[in-house]
């Protein structure tokens, strides 16, 4: 049977449910400002426990990090992501969770050839991309300031 490139479109089309668009927008609205609230809240907490403004700035990535992959590794993270859908993708909280997840799924292979070859699978071209991307931005920014 052969399926041309429009039969094709159409089955899929077909098959693949509706997305309800503006309830999963606003799931990502709320479930992201969420983030960025506890986010808040962490700096107010540190910054009363006398930490300096450095020294915040330090500490609430590190915090939102460490809990992202303490989450992902006890399973409640994906479970977040299946209902809060997009807000869950903060660049922190879903960075964190794109590099545990792999390096959690891979650990039975080995530090080395699991988890070490694994571990940015996920995260690795946005990485990769991305450091490239600020690059040429940063030579456009350069030539065109002067």
């Amino acid at each position: 049977m052969k399926t041309t490139p429009e039969k094709y479109k159409n089955m899929v089309e077909q098959s693949s449910p509706n997305s309800p668009l503006l309830k999963n927008m606003a799931k990502a609205f709320v479930s992201g400002g969420l983030v960025c609230v506890l986010g808040e809240l962490l700096a107010m907490l540190y910054a009363r426990l006398g930490a300096s403004d450095e020294l915040v700035r330090m500490l609430v990535p590190v915090t939102l990090i460490g809990l992202t992959v303490l989450l992902t590794a006890i399973g409640v993270y994906d479970k977040i992501a299946k209902h809060a859908g997009a807000g869950t993708i903060v660049p922190i909280t879903g960075f964190a969770n794109s590099v545990a997840s792999p390096a959690m799924e891979f650990q039975s292979e080995g530090r080395i050839l699991g988890t070490g070859a694994n571990i940015f699978k996920l995260a690795g071209p946005v990485l990769v991309y991305g450091g490239g991307a600020a690059v040429l931005y940063g030579v456009i920014y350069w030539l065109f300031a002067r």
